[in-house]
């Protein structure tokens, strides 16, 4: 999970290899189209989610 060490917030785990698979997951950071749109509108719990939700996601793409 992405931290600011300043700020203690989630970052976004964006990595600017922005490619949408054909169920519409970004092939960088695992996010689907909707979790990067809401993003910014969501709490830290709501982001800690997406980030676990995202990692389930790489994880069974490489399994």
């Amino acid at each position: 999970m992405l931290l600011d060490p300043e700020s203690k917030l989630v970052e976004s785990p964006c990595v600017r290899n922005c490619c949408l698979d054909e169920k519409d997951i970004c092939l960088g950071c695992y996010r689907t189209f909707d979790e990067i749109l809401q993003w910014s509108k969501e709490s830290e719990e709501g982001r800690k989610s997406i980030l676990a939700k995202a990692e389930m996601r790489k994880v069974e793409r490489y399994t």
